[in-house]
């Protein structure tokens, strides 16, 4: 049973159609050059058994590949005229007699293959108008499938980079400190996942866009495995990050069970969105009876943060480092930041500040009743021995729930 069409390919195959009726021709088809193979990609034939959408060759043997040469003219109103062309596999199967073919070119300037179409009797009339019309027809075929290109271009080059980091056992997990801002001891760490430098993009623009091309739950829980390995290695609670798609995933919720789960602080977004939040109170459930704490990230970022920290009744929320920077000198950031503190104490949850980098900030962060701070005044993310030892204090646990709330109850 033929494939059914794309809607890209249906008005490609229009295109094909206006260029086999105005020219009188039997057959009229796109095709894509990959260096190697010439694919036909959308077929238009009066004899549609005869050539479909699909047909590969070698493009080496190809009357486009001679075209795009210079071995033959792009306007072949005799295929018996030209020697060259007869040599060709096309001249005696399916016996193309006939043939017009001009280059479907991209936006940057790369040929994505060609627009063609054919006869199998002679045609004496074909001439350099034809041409123009065919580049014309071209062009608008070019500017169809562009987007596709385009699309497809982006996820083979984020396939590739990730393919090498999931074949390795995912990102590298560096620890970054987290301290009581009242006694400046290390409560805990945050566990940030690391890719290759030379990338230059952020690690939440690598989740993203494995998430883009489908690897985004394998990425992340393979990161959190990452991290787990660490807990044998420092002491305090490691915080771990997981988006709630992946986290409502089973291979996600296994491998959280089989952690020391009283050790773990589960960071959720403010930004990743939550379309079932029933969904997410029950796989966090059991998790949290076992002892894991629950944090809401980037508080303060967005404007998502009051109902999702109302529906998931976190442990802990963390304020967003773009309303930690500067602190001690912005008075508007210092209400915002009193405001989220007095909201997260009034939910029984600890408040830990994020990108904490001058004294100054720490101070100002301490007065105003911020419980904990992260940030490079503290310590740069960096290997588990470069953490110092966990101070002892009982208020350095944020409280755990034995029932965690269930929206809407």
């Amino acid at each position: 049973m033929a494939k059914r069409r794309s809607d890209v390919e249906e008005q490609v195959a229009d295109l094909l159609r206006t260029a086999k009726s105005s020219l009188g021709l039997s057959l009229a088809f796109l095709t894509r050059m990959d260096g190697t193979t010439q694919h036909l990609e959308v077929v238009e034939s009066s004899i549609p058994f005869l050539i479909r959408d699909g047909v590969t060759q070698r493009q080496e043997t190809t009357f486009c590949q001679a075209i795009m040469d210079g071995k033959l003219p792009a306007v072949i109103p005799d295929v018996k005229a030209f020697p060259e062309a007869m040599k060709l596999p096309a001249a005696r199967i399916p016996r193309i007699r006939s043939f017009v073919s001009v280059p479907v070119v991209l936006s940057d300037g790369n040929v994505y293959g060609t627009f063609c179409a054919a006869g199998f009797t002679s045609d004496k009339g074909l001439a350099k108008r034809d041409k123009s019309l065919m580049e014309v027809l071209a062009h608008a075929a070019s500017v169809i499938i562009e987007p596709g290109v385009r699309e497809r271009g982006r996820r083979s080059e984020i396939e590739s980079r990730l393919n090498l980091v999931l074949a390795n056992g995912g990102p590298a997990v560096v620890l970054q400190p987290i301290v009581d801002l009242a006694t400046g001891g290390r409560i805990g760490a945050e566990a940030l996942s690391r890719f290759p430098s030379e990338w230059r993009k952020a690690p939440d623009v690598c989740f993203a866009e494995a998430h883009s091309v489908d690897v985004g739950d394998r990425l992340e829980i393979l990161a959190l495995a990452r991290a787990a390995e660490h807990l044998k290695r420092v002491s305090g609670y490691v915080a771990m990050n997981v988006s709630s798609a992946t986290l409502l995933t089973r291979e996600c919720t296994e491998l959280l069970g089989r952690l020391p789960l009283e050790r773990i602080l589960l960071e959720l977004s403010e930004h990743d969105p939550v379309e079932d939040y029933d969904a997410l109170t029950t796989v966090l459930a059991p998790l949290r009876a076992g002892g894991m704490r629950l944090a809401i990230d980037d508080v303060g970022a967005g404007f998502s943060s009051l109902r999702h920290i109302v529906l998931t009744s976190p442990d802990v929320i963390k304020l967003d480092r773009s309303i930690v920077d500067g602190v001690s000198t912005d008075p508007i950031l210092t209400t915002l930041v009193r405001s989220l503190v007095e909201f997260g104490h009034g939910c029984d949850a600890r408040v830990v500040a994020e990108g904490v980098e001058t004294g100054e900030d720490a101070a100002a962060l301490r007065s105003l009743g911020v419980d904990y701070g992260q940030g490079w005044h503290f310590g740069r993310p960096g290997a588990p021995e470069e953490l110092t030892e966990c101070v002892p204090a009982a208020a350095a646990t944020p409280p755990v729930r034995d029932e965690p709330s269930v929206p809407g109850m």
